[in-house]
């Protein structure tokens, strides 16, 4: 039997831990009271917080970091296993089951001797075959059909707004409903830039909203045509920001002074310098 108290390298471990937190009148009281709702937020932040470790390049982290989403798995998971539902081997069963059905060209009787053509023509039928198979599992546990559902259904609303756009702009191309040219959007988030500055005129916030929910949206499809990660690029841009910014704070501190206590006009100067700064080739 694992003992719960000492760490260990095995998951059993990990499983161990779970079921020692939320045993009544022995566990932990705020692990008791949570359900799937209230640990959700959890789930979403580790997940934020793991690609936040491979961006910086810090393996010590994302150790720490891949642990921390690895046990919001085996909390869910434990909640379900209290409730009867399932528990945290039937989605090990079920992942790896998946995997398997969805490789066939790896694990399959032509694994190897499949092109990517092929493989590629085999994904429409899997995907059909695994909704058969979901319906069944549904209508077995008493739960509505999924139902036919539109080309963006699915794509879940608690996806980076950036993320989720992209998505929900890669679903309509499938179709055919898309910009065949990179630069039409350009020229569309021209368009939109010239309502919202129309709006900004006006001083309509709730325009101006609109307007540069537009704006963004046809970002998102511009990132998208040039196969940039928006979320990342945006990311990438904000550490720019921060790394300029501190380079700022610092080149003042030496005069004695901080942000607040100096002028745009300064502070725009040490901006420029810390552009040139970055642009010195490395010695």
């Amino acid at each position: 039997m694992t003992d719960s108290t000492k760490p260990s390298r095995h998951i059993d471990g990990l499983i161990a831990i779970m079921a020692a937190l939320r045993t009544p009148g022995t566990g932990c009281a705020w692990d008791l009271e949570q359900n799937f709702t209230t640990i959700a937020p959890y789930t979403i932040e580790e997940a934020h917080e793991v690609a936040d470790a491979i961006a910086r390049g810090d393996m010590v982290d994302l150790v720490d970091e891949l642990g921390d989403l690895l046990l919001q798995v085996v909390f869910h998971a434990r909640m379900a296993e209290e409730a009867g539902d399932f528990a945290f081997p039937d989605v090990v069963e079920a992942i790896t089951a998946k995997m398997i059905r969805r490789h066939p060209h790896v694990f399959g009787p032509n694994a190897g001797r499949m092109s990517p053509e092929e493989v590629k023509g085999l994904w429409g039928r899997i995907k059909a075959e695994e909704k058969v198979q979901r319906n069944a599992a549904r209508a077995a546990a008493g739960l509505p059909d999924d139902g036919p559902k539109g080309l963006l259904d699915g794509i879940p609303g608690t996806l980076p707004a950036l993320a989720r756009a992209v998505k929900l702009q890669a679903k309509a191309g499938s179709a055919g409903f898309d910009w065949n040219d990179a630069r039409l959007v350009i020229a569309k988030i021209r368009e939109e830039l010239d309502e919202l500055e129309a709006e900004f005129d006006k001083r309509d916030r709730a325009a101006m909203h609109e307007e540069l929910g537009d704006l963004l949206f046809a970002v998102a499809n511009l990132a998208r045509h040039t196969d940039v990660d928006p979320d990342g690029a945006l990311r990438a841009a904000s550490q720019k920001f921060e790394r300029r910014f501190r380079f700022i704070e610092e080149a003042l501190a030496t005069r004695g002074r901080t942000p607040g206590q100096s002028t745009l006009e300064e502070m725009d100067a040490l901006w420029d310098d810390a552009k040139a700064y970055e642009k010195k080739p490395a010695r």
